[in-house]
């Protein structure tokens, strides 16, 4: 379990050494236009989200152990060609690589950490998601600490971060004691199995609204502090990271004790929907004339901050559970490919809504209606939480959990 934390934290820090920066890379250092910029970052988020249903089904079908280290190779090899490419295919491809490399490992690691926690699955992963969540905090720090290093050189030290990993993995991660001859994986139970579809199509609403810290919320940062919006949006990242740091477990042991691993994701989903009220009433934040003009922009931020503080609460109540449910749903068989599907539907719900959400903006801008995006985002998270609890009402869910009182920190029932 330890390696399997430091994995997620190297995996978090390595990315976001890099990543960051990417944007100024092409646009300034190579001087490529916006759409290229565009496609790039695309791919790589399309092949991520796009491709965990492959890297699931890769994990069941040749161990999840290999799927891992085959995930972190491939993304030594991406980051790598990505500070050396100068040419769009070159970029693209690094892209796609980058990309189908966090659909290997992802489902793999995930499922590793459900199979090394045992009953103990609620924990394990608010554990998870605070290594994220600090590999998340540090890894930007650490690319600014290295910007005196051309970008190729920042890329070279995020590669090694995969490299080291990968080899980290390869001695220690622990090979399953017999495994018998790989056998195609059925697609079948999986596709008939309704509760686990009817739950991955709930919680794409919690994907979106998650998604917008980093489309809507940067618009509007954006149009509140001009060019000075790189800091305003370092200020929310690290807030929702310190807040998921120290809360997480608090959190997870107080939801787990009260709720359902489904009521608390209702919860969560809720909360994300909520966390964009204070945007409805300051639809457009401006900074007032106090006559300090740096202490008027951090004022002008405060509704954008505290979007952000609770979707990270929101998150802290989702993602914990999350893997549980799916766990429980596919009565312990294929898990890395039912991750993986979810994983997809969640990944085209957020381009989707992604689009909705671009026009909807446009729109509001046109009509002059400011509040319009965050009032469309607060009811979709208000009607993904009650579709949440309508499943669970219906008991939807229910068969795959036991009734009875809940223990702290596994959300379990006794009979």
């Amino acid at each position: 379990m330890r390696l399997l934390l430091l994995s997620q934290f190297a995996i978090k820090l390595g990315f976001n050494l890099l990543m960051p920066y990417l944007a100024g890379h092409l646009s300034h250092g190579l001087g490529m236009a916006a759409w290229v910029l565009g496609v790039v970052l695309g791919v790589r988020n399309a092949s991520q989200r796009g491709l965990s249903l492959v890297g699931g089904y890769l994990s069941d079908r040749l161990g999840c152990r290999a799927a891992v280290i085959a995930g972190c190779s491939l993304r030594t090899i991406g980051f790598a060609l990505l500070g050396v490419a100068t040419g769009v295919p070159a970029l693209v491809l690094a892209a796609a690589a980058t990309g189908f490399a966090g659909a290997l490992f992802d489902p793999g690691v995930r499922t590793l950490v459900s199979q090394a926690a045992g009953q103990g699955r609620v924990e394990a992963f608010a554990r998870f998601n605070i290594a994220g969540q600090a590999g998340l905090l540090l890894g930007p720090l650490a690319g600014l600490a290295l910007s005196w290093l051309p970008f190729p050189g920042i890329a070279m030290v995020a590669a090694a971060v995969f490299a080291v990993l990968t080899v980290v993995q390869a001695i220690w991660l622990p090979r399953a004691e017999k495994r018998r001859k790989a056998r195609p994986v059925r697609w079948g139970p999986i596709l008939r199995n309704k509760a686990f579809l009817c739950f991955s199509l709930a919680m794409v609403g919690s994907a979106v609204l998650a998604f917008q810290v980093y489309l809507a919320l940067p618009l509007v940062m954006e149009r509140t502090l001009g060019p000075e919006q790189n800091i305003g949006m370092g200020e929310m990242f690290a807030l929702s990271a310190v807040l998921v740091i120290t809360c997480q477990k608090r959190v997870s042991t107080w939801a787990s004790k009260r709720w359902t691993p489904p009521r608390a994701m209702a919860a969560g989903v809720a909360v994300l929907g909520l966390a964009f009220v204070p945007m409805v009433a300051f639809s457009t934040p401006s900074a007032p004339d106090l006559g300090f003009e740096e202490l008027a922009e951090h004022l002008a931020t405060l509704p954008m901050l505290a979007t952000a503080a609770l979707l990270a609460l929101g998150t802290m109540l989702i993602l914990p559970f999350e893997m549980d449910v799916i766990v429980r749903l596919a009565r312990g068989r294929l898990v890395a490919t039912h991750y993986g599907v979810y994983a997809t539907v969640s990944g085209l719900g957020i381009t989707v809504g992604s689009l909705v959400t671009g026009v909807i903006w446009d729109s509001a801008g046109a009509w002059g209606v400011a509040w319009l995006p965050w009032a469309t985002l607060v009811l979709l998270g208000v009607g993904s939480a009650l579709a949440m609890v309508l499943l669970d009402r219906l008991q939807v869910l229910a068969q795959p959990y036991q009734k009875g009182k809940h223990r702290a920190n596994t959300a379990l029932s006794r009979r």
